[in-house]
């Protein structure tokens, strides 16, 4: 069985946006309960997360190594909250696990751990480590002569990171067309905005200079992050790499574009009022 959620030809919401939600809702309390933070980084990813586990991957909760199932790393390891999420609405774990995130004694740990967690292929938290592990793995599949797939989800402000230069030019030496990568380009870092810390412009051409195949994407835009994802590799013979243009703790009108929710725990007034703007936007 693959999971793959079922197209609506009505006027409701994409299941992708359902799902989205409902990665947000369960990060917002996780993170809440945990007294953890980066839920403004979850937030950011949450729609790509969706369109991804929703609407492209090959995966089985069921068989978790399943040997044909396509490959997903967070490279932005701090935001492992939203990968636990979208695991567990699609049946890798129960829903009520997810209440014990960054607990003592919990498997799920603040930065996403593989470690009796079905369905994560990797460990990551410190940065620059994914794309590098993602470019072995669909090296190996090349080699194997394999059809699955391997995505992975960097932030912008872990570009800064020379290891994932040296995967850059590594992915496109040999090929690899069929890796993914997804560029989480909310603007904002752990302390500053992206341009105060390290400048990444002209991004896109850089990245086309490394020899990959380059689409700039809304990503919070269901529709146009299936369409692109769906087709990838865009180009035969290269790598595809999707700059996706999101907002920092979308879907929280007070943590959106603020810096100060990359640490900050929702606790309090903070709490109450993010869940009752997330439940009063529920899609249908």
């Amino acid at each position: 069985m693959l999971v793959k959620s079922e197209k609506q030809e009505s006027t409701s919401a994409r299941p992708s946006e359902v799902l989205a939600w409902k990665i947000r809702r369960h990060a917002v309390e996780m993170t809440h309960l945990g007294k953890s933070s980066h839920i403004g980084s979850v937030l950011s990813i949450a729609d790509i997360l969706a369109v991804l586990y929703g609407d492209v991957m090959n995966v089985d909760p069921m068989q978790p190594e399943w040997p044909e199932r396509d490959r997903f790393i967070l490279s932005k390891g701090h935001a492992g909250a939203g990968i636990y999420a979208v695991l567990a609405e699609i049946g890798f774990l129960s829903v009520e696990t997810l209440k014990t995130h960054y607990q003592d004694g919990s498997i799920l740990s603040g930065h996403v751990s593989h470690k009796g967690v079905p369905g994560v292929e990797f460990s990551t938290g410190s940065l620059g480590h994914g794309l590098p592990v993602a470019g072995g793995m669909a090296y190996g599949a090349k080699l194997a002569q394999e059809k699955h797939r391997v995505f992975v989800v960097l932030s912008d402000g872990e570009c800064d990171e020379g290891s994932n230069w040296e995967a850059f030019l590594f992915a496109s030496h040999h090929k690899l067309d069929n890796l993914t990568a997804i560029i989480d380009y909310n603007k904002l870092q752990s302390i500053k905005s992206i341009e105060e810390t390290l400048g990444l412009e002209p991004f896109a051409d850089k990245l086309r200079a490394f020899g990959w195949a380059v689409r700039e994407v809304d990503g919070h835009d269901h529709e146009a992050l299936e369409s692109i994802l769906t087709k990838s590799p865009v180009e035969h013979g290269k790598p595809t790499v999707v700059i996706s243009h999101t907002t920092k703790g979308k879907g929280i009108s007070f943590m959106e574009n603020q810096v100060l929710w990359h640490y900050r725990t929702p606790q309090g007034e903070e709490y109450d009022a993010a869940i009752a703007e997330l439940d009063a936007d529920r899609p249908e």
